[in-house]
């Protein structure tokens, strides 16, 4: 029996228009050995059609892909564009309007990739779970007096008990599933009123999860500890902006940002999930055939567990880490020379010849 959907591809900027292909050439393949087929609908939104149109996507675009099974991103942002316009033209408003309240990062040292900090092995393996559509990132605020000497702005945070506590209860299963322990990242010793409010919501979600060891660590620390120690860590949850910087910091120690995958969820299903590499457009490589495509092959890998095929998900994951373990070809972020052409082969080829295997990356957890 096939099982068929529909995915919504935005290439988007810069290399994330090379990205996409060599994830999409890898779903193909693990699908035939499991079943699966995927057709695909490419949307052009991105920074070239802003320029071209003034607008990021059109204004039916959330409606096109709301019956899609999910989004894969490739990136966004370009030279000439206002960072803010780009994300609030189209980022912001897929994860907002689809109730994407859980951005899911993965961080693994993997075999056969150094990470910069001297004795961070394989036993660095953990995820961030970042508040994705409240919190810091709000709406509400403005500016006064442009352009005049008292001019000013005003943003404010928004932290509401149901967005706090699905977010919570999300990381707190996801510590049970790992076997685990949780970290909560604060700082109520200086925010004195939307930090307070989440250390209160983590202990009554604590409290829901008796049997998962938690503690909260203030975020200046809590950075600090992340790369003296980082394999100390299972999982992270954080507010909208501290899970946001935490999880590049931590993209970086585990070697490449290019790398490194994420999620946007939607945990219940009833809007598409959207998947996307860490790694932004990078102007300054694209065009060239050189981009690491690894973050959105394993930001597909993700997309296939989310589906609801841990083993197709696992296939992926173990192909390319084999790939790094056993070889030595590596995209130029790593160090090496080869093509993005080329080392999606050495992918696709370790995808076809695979066998299943258990479950890693996100699963089943570290013993602890």
């Amino acid at each position: 029996m096939n099982t068929r959907y529909r995915i919504a591809l935005i290439p988007g900027d810069g290399i994330g228009t090379e990205v996409l292909p060599p994830a999409r050439a890898v779903l193909d393949a693990v699908g035939r050995r499991h079943g699966l087929s995927f057709g695909y609908d490419t949307f052009d939104w991105s920074c070239a059609r802003y320029r071209a149109e003034g607008a990021m996507m059109p204004d039916d675009g959330l409606d096109r892909i709301r019956h899609h099974d999910a989004v894969l991103l490739g990136a966004v942002g370009w030279p000439g564009v206002p960072d803010h316009v780009s994300l609030w033209g189209l980022l912001i408003p897929i994860r907002r309007q689809f109730r994407q309240y859980v951005n899911l990062r993965p961080i693994k040292v993997l075999d056969g990739v150094p990470s910069p900090l001297a004795g961070a092995t394989g036993d660095v393996d953990f995820v961030v779970v970042r508040e994705n559509v409240e919190g810091e990132y709000s709406e509400i605020g403005g500016r006064l007096n442009r352009g005049f000497p008292d001019e000013m702005a005003v943003q404010e945070a928004v932290f509401t008990r149901p967005g706090v506590e699905r977010v919570l209860d999300y990381a707190f299963t996801t510590a049970r599933r790992r076997g685990g322990d949780l970290v909560s990242a604060t700082k109520s010793n200086g925010i004195v009123h939307t930090m307070p409010f989440w250390d209160e919501l983590v202990r009554e979600a604590a409290g829901r999860f008796p049997e998962v060891a938690w503690r909260q660590e203030h975020i200046d620390a809590l950075v600090a500890k992340v790369v003296l120690d980082p394999a100390r860590f299972d999982v992270i949850v954080g507010s909208n902006l501290f899970g946001d910087i935490l999880s590049d910091l931590a993209a970086a120690v585990a070697g490449s940002i290019g790398l490194a995958p994420a999620a946007n969820l939607n945990p219940e299903r009833a809007y598409p999930s959207m998947f996307e590499p860490v790694h932004g457009s990078a102007p300054d490589i694209a065009g060239q055939g050189t981009a690491n495509p690894l973050g959105a092959i394993w930001s597909a890998s993700m997309m296939l567990d989310h589906l609801g095929h841990p083993e197709a998900a696992a296939e992926v994951f173990d192909a390319f880490t084999s790939v790094l373990a056993m070889t030595g070809v590596r995209t130029r972020d790593l160090g090496g020379t080869a093509s993005t052409e080329d080392f999606t082969r050495l992918i696709l080829e370790a995808v076809t010849g695979s066998q299943p295997a258990g479950r890693r990356g996100l699963g089943p957890a570290r013993g602890r």
